[in-house]
């Protein structure tokens, strides 16, 4: 069931994403494997106007190198798209501060998922937010 898929895909981006450590990421990695999905997750940080184009190459860099992507233009454009339609759900809260999270890339046959869980942070005021993604990719 497609649907079925699609929300699969989200979640697991979204169960990457919420990750703390490398060990919890890669043990979510191995739970998500087993249900067909491929995952990464990736780290980033910074200001948030300046950090957009480093945030999307990170994950689409993260994507190819851990074998969820291949390295063909359409592939490569869904997750750089998925990932900067989530980081535009973001700017309402963050535009003009500094953030910091993790990128979660899933994927399961012809559905991608990206999630990203962000630390909004002004002085000690920090906040929180997910941007969610999705982008349908053709399977050969």
């Amino acid at each position: 069931m497609v649907e079925r898929e699609s929300r699969i895909v989200a979640r697991g981006a979204l169960q990457i994403a919420q990750t703390f450590s490398r060990a919890e990421e890669a043990q979510q990695k191995a739970l998500l494997a087993k249900e067909g999905v491929k995952a990464v997750g990736v780290d980033y940080g910074g200001e948030f106007t300046t950090s957009i184009g480093k945030i999307v190459e990170r994950a689409v860099v993260a994507a190819k190198r851990e074998g969820v992507i291949s390295s063909t233009h359409a592939e490569e454009g869904a997750v750089a798209g998925a990932t900067h339609e989530a980081l535009m759900q973001l700017m309402p809260k963050a535009l003009g501060l500094n953030v910091g999270g993790k990128i979660g890339v899933a994927r399961q046959g012809e559905h991608l998922s990206v999630a990203i869980f962000v630390s909004i942070g002004l002085l000690h005021l920090d906040d929180v937010a997910i941007g969610l993604s999705h982008r349908a990719l053709s399977v050969p």
